[in-house]
């Protein structure tokens, strides 16, 4: 008896209905929403890095206009919820967009997909820019200093200097960052992004079988935040300087 015969056999005799390990079509929907949730987090974590990065660095230009507006956007962001965000992105944002016709039918110009990419990606961005910051700020001052004496400029000492360094010391922050987008991404279920929650719940309506699929999602989130954090580990390990303590 293969796996998927067992399952179906323990469904039918056992009542332990976890259809997404027997039921082709559950299992193709999982799956799918699988590759929705780690595509989210793929795109809307490397989108609030590039965030994090360009925020940090436009603090270090020291403009007082320039200044305002980052710490205006991390103030906003970190002080209102995800899926409020997300809702306002969705609804009041796009609601002021206009749609483009699509074989007779007016479709948004920006899927619900695309906005949830938008919102986490600047949720998560306004906490990496404070974590770059504290990063800049752990970076010994001499050695920008030093850059710039052997002729580097502000913005080069930045880029080649201080910013290396100073990712180096926000691994740890960074990785408990990306973690928490990744499990951000579940909030995209309320505008109908099929990711694991939305179609986790699309297979116990028609199952029955809410026990076992929240059991199977929640080990799903558990290997897939384990992989991340598997993963920062190394890239952590693999920026280490020797003799590097700021």
């Amino acid at each position: 008896m293969d796996a998927g015969a067992f399952f179906r056999h323990l469904a039918e005799t056992g009542g332990i209905n976890v259809s997404v390990l027997y039921d082709a079509y559950d299992r193709d929907r999982f799956l799918h929403g699988l590759w929705t949730t780690t595509w989210l987090s793929l795109v809307a974590g490397a989108l609030s890095v590039l965030i994090g990065l360009a925020g940090a660095a436009a603090l270090e230009a020291r403009s007082r206009m320039v200044g305002a507006i980052v710490r205006g956007y991390v103030e906003a962001f970190r002080n209102t919820p995800p899926l409020v965000q997300l809702l306002f992105f969705y609804f009041a944002i796009g609601g002021l967009l206009p749609g483009h016709a699509v074989d007779g039918a007016t479709v948004p110009l920006v899927s619900n997909t695309g906005w949830a990419i938008v919102s986490f990606s600047l949720f998560a961005g306004a906490f990496n820019v404070e974590i770059f910051r504290s990063g800049l700020e752990a970076v010994p001052a001499a050695t920008t200093e030093a850059a710039e004496a052997l002729g580097y400029t502000r913005v080069q000492a930045l880029r080649h200097v201080g910013l290396p360094l100073a990712l180096r010391v926000c691994m740890p922050a960074l990785g408990n960052n990306l973690v928490n987008l990744v499990k951000t991404t579940s909030l995209a279920y309320a505008i109908a992004v099929p990711e694991l929650l939305y179609a986790a719940a699309q297979i116990w309506s028609e199952s029955m079988n809410v026990r076992e699929t929240m059991t199977v999602l929640l080990l799903t989130y558990l290997v897939l935040i384990g992989l991340l954090v598997w993963a920062m580990e190394r890239w952590e390990r693999a920026l280490r300087l020797p003799g590097f303590s700021p």
